[in-house]
């Protein structure tokens, strides 16, 4: 396995669909119900295929337990925030486990008791990706794009390997082609501020590894 300075994927592939569309999916989707995940590892589904993702630098869950507890200052109680939530982008077949979800608390309270089905990526009003060397890439690109294309109105991009330096990006405004219209970014140092329902600063020189 890849430590924090090393600049490699250690992402891995452990089923590809090979039917149609449709049935892919399916297949994908009992096999992501049924994977027994290692512990703090991640079980997602990209490019029509299950790929697993490992447990990430404590940097990492510092930030994000950072953010988390700023959130909950202000998260007006019908909110609630999850770190281990599988969402579906529907538009593009595709099953992420963002680093931080809020959610309405109804939905989840409403899930199916006997499977564990994705919530639909539409309902999230926030979602939160935190970079780590191997998939900065991803949360980037192809995760900014799908968050996008599904219509989640804030996508905050916590960026530890921008190279400018550290990074958070708050995008605003998603467009059904897969971007955002609005994007506000800050160097860590400097305080990010989130719009209705939150309404709330982050103070990124607190974060961890935050000069």
């Amino acid at each position: 396995m890849a430590t924090e300075e090393e600049p490699r994927d250690d992402r891995s592939v452990v089923e590809n669909g090979q039917a149609s569309d449709g049935r892919a999916w399916d297949y994908l989707l009992q096999t992501w119900r049924e994977l027994d995940v290692p512990e703090g590892w991640r079980a997602e589904i990209d490019e029509r295929q299950i790929v697993l993702v490992p447990p990430p630098h404590a940097h990492h869950n510092g930030i994000a337990a950072k953010n988390q507890r700023r959130l909950y200052a202000t998260l007006p109680e019908d909110l609630e925030i999850y770190q281990t939530l599988g969402i579906h982008i529907a538009p593009l077949g595709k099953l992420y486990v963002p680093d931080l979800v809020v959610m309405p608390a109804e939905l989840i309270a409403a899930a199916a008791p006997e499977t564990s089905d994705p919530m639909d990526a539409s309902e999230a009003l926030l979602v939160v990706e935190i970079t780590s060397r191997g998939n900065a890439r991803e949360d980037r690109t192809k995760k900014y794009r799908a968050y996008a294309r599904a219509g989640v109105p804030m996508y905050l991009l916590i960026d530890r390997f921008d190279t400018r330096g550290p990074m958070a990006t708050l995008f605003t405004e998603p467009n059904g082609d897969g971007t955002y219209k609005h994007t506000d970014a800050v160097p860590f140092g400097k305080s990010l501020t989130l719009p209705s329902p939150f309404d709330v600063e982050l103070p990124t020189g607190e974060f961890p590894g935050a000069i």
